[in-house]
């Protein structure tokens, strides 16, 4: 039986949301929040995270362990390594469009996909009718989600009815309060100069949505009874509206308690109090008033604090008000209801016994929602989320993994009669993204590599794919051109290096491997003339995939010139990168790591092994056996260079996100080694590099659908990319005929050292 975890057992969590002194209701919230769990739980550890909309303008207090400049995506990704590797237990997200980067927001959702540890998610703005970037944010927290928590019950009914949600993912927890005794206003009033006066107060960031003015007009009714009532609207102008009017709008709200006579009765008070001066405001009046205009609003921590110190509350029904003030713990007016307004507050003014219980009942409620009990709530979410996180299987429960055979069913899946489709959304092609030679290319190797498909399906798939290289090809600017649009139409007149290197290493394999002499003829044609392109190409990996199909073509057709010219070109190219690239603890050619690294010794050892260069195979050698100590996780299994390394200089690489196509990379060049040196410990290293996609890896879950042939698109901090794009198929089964061929060569070799012994 699974043992439970006590809120007081959590030592370490992180948190992320606006931080005071950044002046927004988020802000308060977040800082409210990591005050409150402190306090209650003393031996936690809270990393606060907080998101930064004016880099260097915020001098944050030391509870801040990081902060996140919203429009930057690198940090974003460095504070989820920072998350990771602190050590936290649980991700606590405070979410409100707009605080965040991206897309309506959508940098935190890289952020969260890539922490391991469960997530509990903070809703403050739970949208009914959202766009579609809206909606696909939501539904990426929710996807990533332990635990989603709202504020009210509206908000429970809209993520279930409008998103799908599950009901046992989420929680409802008021907004907090603080805990203050209640008194009578008039104990405060003398802080404030308001003695003799019955205050109404409104208190927030000033904008147009609070609909200030319903209350502004609604004073001359209120005053003609009530000499003595003044309206105070406490709380600077948000920041967005001053910087986009300054105070234009405090500016119109004063004229109008002018032109209706009421300018001695309404005050403004332009300041971002602190807590306790808040509270302290709060406790002066005597009505509290908010007259939002947004019936959709689901969250006022200012209606909370409001209700928290015992205020009669006055008030539109906007979601949150209509279920906090229920059952006669407050008042609700229509919107712009302006002689509502006046009628409510006469009537509570006009009755001192009245104005009490309704005080002392909202006080009542208050005491449900102060800020000790929101965190014992919250915290017992967190804990029921690190219990119920899956856990890894040890070491020794792994299953021993196998070889696939080789598979068509997912890559005939994503083909049509033009050629293979790049993405898809889960199993399903994704049309709109169209093809592009890169897939193209890696689909015409495999119809050479796999043994058992008929001959009928071989010729189909190999002309298809074939035909789209040879469409692809633009003799007006003698490149390849790499995407095409569903319709047919080229995305572009010249495709990018890497599509072109490697589709010439296409054509080497099928004018090797080819099963039917009229596919090796064509592309023996097209290698002859397309290849010289190969030497305008400038990127190393370009030029290693060049280097590989012209080894190929050297085997299918020995001595031929352009392929010898290549071969003879660009090794000494690479080992002059390498020499000045190399320091003491850096053996690679380039400073940075980046996709696809095995490929660059295996195209040493392949042109070596060619051309009879012992120092090129020992080179490839070195090389992959450097890299393959930074593809190796501590545990031992492999770990593919995860794609955020890429251009970081001289660094070590970070585990994620992890593709698959480095693991075929690195069979293939495992398998390379092994045929230049006979050296066996290249053959774990590749059934190691293999193994990654049937569940020996960092998370331990297998990235191959074995039923159909299909990959998954990439390991992530979290899981698993569920989509299944031509890359990820096609490094698979490219994989797996690698494997499969290498294991034969391997007790061919065996077979033959028995004999001769």
């Amino acid at each position: 039986m699974k043992q439970s975890v006590e809120p007081g057992a959590v030592k370490h969590i992180a948190l992320i949301g606006n931080f005071l002194p950044r002046k927004c209701g988020i802000a308060t919230f977040t800082t409210d929040t990591y005050e409150a769990l402190r306090k209650r739980y003393p031996d936690l550890r809270v990393d606060v995270y907080a998101m930064d909309d004016h880099p260097g303008h915020y001098d944050y207090p030391e509870a801040v362990t990081g902060a996140i400049p919203q429009h930057d995506r690198g940090a974003y990704l460095a504070t989820a390594r920072a998350i990771e590797a602190s050590g936290a237990q649980a991700l606590w997200v405070q979410h409100e469009y707009g605080i965040y980067g991206g897309d309506a927001g959508a940098h935190i959702l890289e952020l969260i996909d890539r922490t391991n540890v469960p997530l509990i998610v903070t809703l403050h703005t739970v949208l009914e009718k959202p766009s579609t970037q809206e909606r696909a944010v939501l539904e990426g927290l929710l996807r990533r989600a332990a635990k989603v928590i709202v504020m009210a019950e509206r908000g429970r009914d809209i993520l279930q009815r409008v998103y799908g949600a599950a009901p046992s993912s989420i929680s409802v927890i008021p907004h907090g309060v603080p805990d203050r005794a209640f008194v009578s206003p008039d104990t405060f009033k003398a802080r404030f100069g308001w003695q003799g006066k019955r205050i109404i107060l409104t208190f927030g960031l000033l904008s147009p949505g609070k609909g200030i003015e319903t209350v502004i007009e609604a004073m001359p009714a209120v005053v003609a009874q009530h000499p003595d009532a003044m309206y105070v609207v406490l709380g600077a102008t948000h920041p967005s509206l001053v910087a986009h009017e300054g105070e234009a709008y405090r500016d119109r709200l004063k004229a109008q308690a002018r032109e209706l006579g009421v300018d001695n009765n309404v005050a403004f008070i332009d300041a971002f109090v602190d807590h306790d001066d808040l509270i302290d405001y709060l406790q002066a009046a005597d009505i509290y008033a908010t007259p939002y205009l947004n019936p959709a609003q689901i969250t006022s921590g200012t209606l909370s604090y409001a209700v928290g110190v015992g205020k009669a509350v006055v008030s539109t029904p906007y979601v949150h008000a209509t279920e906090i003030l229920a059952d006669g713990h407050g008042v609700l007016v229509d919107f712009k209801d302006v002689a509502a307004f006046a009628r409510e507050i006469n009537d509570l003014l006009g009755s001192e016994r009245n104005l009490g219980r309704l005080s002392q009942r909202a006080y009542a409620r208050g005491r449900t929602m102060i800020w000790p009990a929101v965190a014992e709530k919250a915290m017992i979410q967190v804990a029921r989320s690190i219990e119920a996180q899956p856990k890894r299987l040890s070491s020794a429960t792994v299953p021993t993994p196998k070889v696939l055979p080789p598979d068509l069913a997912a890559v005939e899946r994503m083909s049509d009669s033009t050629g293979m489709l790049q993405h898809s959304i889960f199993s399903i092609p994704d049309r709109r993204h169209g093809y592009c030679i890169d897939d193209n290319a890696r689909a015409l190797i495999l119809m050479s590599q796999m043994a058992d498909v008929d001959a009928v399906t071989r010729d189909k798939w190999t002309t298809i794919y074939a035909s789209f290289v040879q469409y692809a090809w633009n003799p007006d600017k003698r490149r390849f051109r790499n995407f095409m649009n569903f319709d047919r139409t080229w995305c572009e007149d010249v495709g990018s290096e890497d599509s072109n290197g490697r589709t010439l290493w296409a054509l080497g394999v099928t004018a090797r491997d080819a099963v039917e002499p009229k596919h090796r003829d064509w592309a023996t044609a097209m290698f002859d003339m397309t290849a010289s392109l190969a030497f305008e190409l400038g990127s190393p990996r370009a030029q290693s995939f060049a280097m590989l199909g012209a080894a190929a073509m050297l085997q299918a057709s020995p001595n031929h010139p352009l392929a010898l010219e290549i071969l003879e070109r660009f090794p000494d190219q690479h080992l002059a990168l390498l020499d000045a690239a190399r320091r003491p603890e850096w053996g690679w050619f380039e400073i940075v790591l980046a996709y696809d690294n095995a490929r660059l010794p295996e195209a040493l050892i392949r042109a070596g092994h060619a051309l009879g260069r012992q120092d090129l195979i020992d080179c490839g050698i070195e090389t992959l056996t450097w890299i393959m100590s930074k593809q190796t996780s501590p545990e031992g299994h492999f770990r593919a260079v995860g794609s955020e390394s890429f251009g970081r200089v001289y660094a070590e690489p970070l585990p994620y996100d992890q593709q698959p196509l480095e693991a075929q990379a690195t069979v293939e060049a495992c398998a390379a080694a092994f045929d230049a040196t006979g050296d066996r410990r290249w053959l774990a290293e590749a059934a190691r590099g293999y193994n990654w996609f049937l569940g020996a890896n960092d998370l331990e879950l297998p990235l191959a659908t074995a039923k159909d042939g299909g990959c998954f698109d990439g390991l992530m901090p979290a899981g698993l990319n569920r989509n299944q794009g031509a890359e990820s198929i096609l490094a698979l089964q490219l994989a797996s005929c690698a494997i499969s061929g290498l294991s034969k060569r391997a007790a061919g070799v065996a077979g033959k050292d028995r004999v001769a012994a």
